[in-house]
């Protein structure tokens, strides 16, 4: 039976980048993982093995580095932006370009005026530790007309130490669970969020500023919404954003359930009046939702393993 070629790409993945930009003594850090995948008329390559319209992995790496120079890394969407426009529109067999990038935070260490004296520098701007409360997540997609734009976050672990209940659920032979009228709410957060500009012709997103009221509003919802489920704190999550930022239509959030459960002090005679919780892994609840503009039709995949 015959076969033909489906979709495909090709690209130079995880490419890590690291841009510093020295303004005097004060040094400001951007470092990235950079994965390129580019399709197109790519069809001979796979039946015949001719390159004749392959643009080398190499060469897609070599151009991160090189444009991490020439324009610099303003935001990780921008760099991204830069990336795909190249691609389309300088290899005529390259019909989409789709750049997914991961940013590592950094902050400045403050350090002490004592500490200054002894390396002869009255303030320190060079010294950096690496923040480890999420990693900031994009993917910019660009077929030569249009452009889609999702960024988002992993990995930013969150709580709330009561103002949380989960009770009145259905119940069976098989349910054990006990309704919990005072709990702990925690969660892994894995979000993306799409930008509703997706043509040169409009005025593109602050996406620096973007990012940051995002993650203020999405955290501001978490922690003022009182719980009746982890699903309606998702969703209170997603139209907060969405409420409060026109420039994103759609929001989906993948948030395992990270179950803290009281543990029976009974047998050593202590009463825990909700103190100590042992703190499980897994198995997790694992809650999952898209929250969208009024009319606006979804495109953030509902399987993000790979986004």
């Amino acid at each position: 039976m015959p076969t033909i070629l489906g979709q495909n790409q090709y690209g130079k993945a995880e490419n890590r980048v690291v841009k510093i930009t020295r303004d005097g003594d004060t040094h400001h850090i951007k470092d990235l993982n950079v994965s390129v995948a580019l399709s197109g008329d790519m069809d001979e390559v796979h039946y015949s093995g001719s390159n004749a319209n392959v643009l080398p992995t190499d060469t897609t790496k070599n151009t991160v580095y090189a444009f991490a120079k020439e324009y610099g890394i303003e935001s990780a969407e921008q760099f991204g932006i830069h990336l795909a426009r190249h691609f389309v529109t300088s290899q005529e067999p390259i019909h989409r370009a789709r750049i997914r990038i991961e940013e590592y935070a950094w902050e400045r260490i403050e350090t002490s005026d004592a500490n200054s004296k002894f390396i002869g520098a009255d303030e320190v701007k060079h010294s950096f530790v690496r923040k480890g409360q999420e990693t900031r997540v994009s993917e910019i997609t660009y077929d030569g007309e249009n452009w889609q734009v999702i960024s988002g976050l992993k990995d930013l672990v969150v709580m709330n130490s009561t103002n949380s209940e989960f009770w009145g659920y259905v119940k069976d032979k098989y349910t054990t669970l006990k309704e919990a009228y005072d709990r702990i709410l925690a969660t892994q957060v894995s979000g993306r969020w799409r930008f509703n500009w997706t043509d040169d012709e409009q005025r593109m997103p602050n996406w620096e500023k973007s990012y940051e009221q995002v993650r203020k509003h999405m955290l501001q919802a978490f922690a003022e919404t009182y719980s009746l489920s982890l699903q309606q704190t998702l969703y209170q999550m997603g139209a907060r954003i969405i409420n409060n930022r026109a420039e994103i239509d759609e929001v989906r959030f993948s948030l395992p359930n990270k179950h803290h459960f009281l543990v029976d002090l009974e047998p050593f005679g202590l009463k825990n009046d909700n103190e100590v919780y042992f703190a499980a892994d897994r198995p997790y609840g694992l809650i999952e939702a898209t929250i969208l503009r009024d009319g606006v039709e979804p495109r953030i995949p509902v399987d993000m393993t790979n986004l």
